[in-house]
């Protein structure tokens, strides 16, 4: 488990990383194929299909509740998406950064929640033991 402090800023670059990919997401978008409405139709629709996956299947509160090997699975499509669209946007440092970063913070948190898990379940179950 995380220090206090580790986990909030370990929190907080998940929630940019998020950020992070809906532009590069948006970017790659803006940039492909031609046409006016290829590139918006894309520019808007790559990170509108981010939002829903997301909120489906990896957000805290998701509609769907996955194991985690199945957020982790989502996250590691999307954040791999991402880091595609980003290097194929021209943005290849920034891209490759992002996956490293994506990825580090991504274990750790899966780390971090399921240690969060063990220590809140092992507390209840000695509350309830006489």
């Amino acid at each position: 488990m995380l220090p206090k402090p580790l986990h909030v800023v370990n929190e907080g670059l998940a929630f940019v990383l998020e950020l992070a990919a809906l532009v590069l997401l948006a970017v790659w978008g803006f940039r492909t194929g031609s046409g006016t409405a290829v590139h918006v139709l894309l520019g808007l629709g790559a990170p509108a299909l981010m939002v829903v996956v997301w909120g489906a299947f990896a957000a805290p509160r998701a509609r769907f509740q996955l194991p985690m090997a199945g957020v982790l699975v989502v996250k590691a499509v999307v954040f791999g998406a991402a880091t595609a669209a980003g290097y194929a946007a021209g943005w290849h440092a920034f891209a490759i950064t992002f996956g490293v970063v994506a990825a580090v913070n991504t274990v750790i948190a899966a780390f971090d929640r399921e240690s969060l898990k063990n220590v809140t379940s092992q507390a209840a179950a000695s509350k309830s033991a006489p």
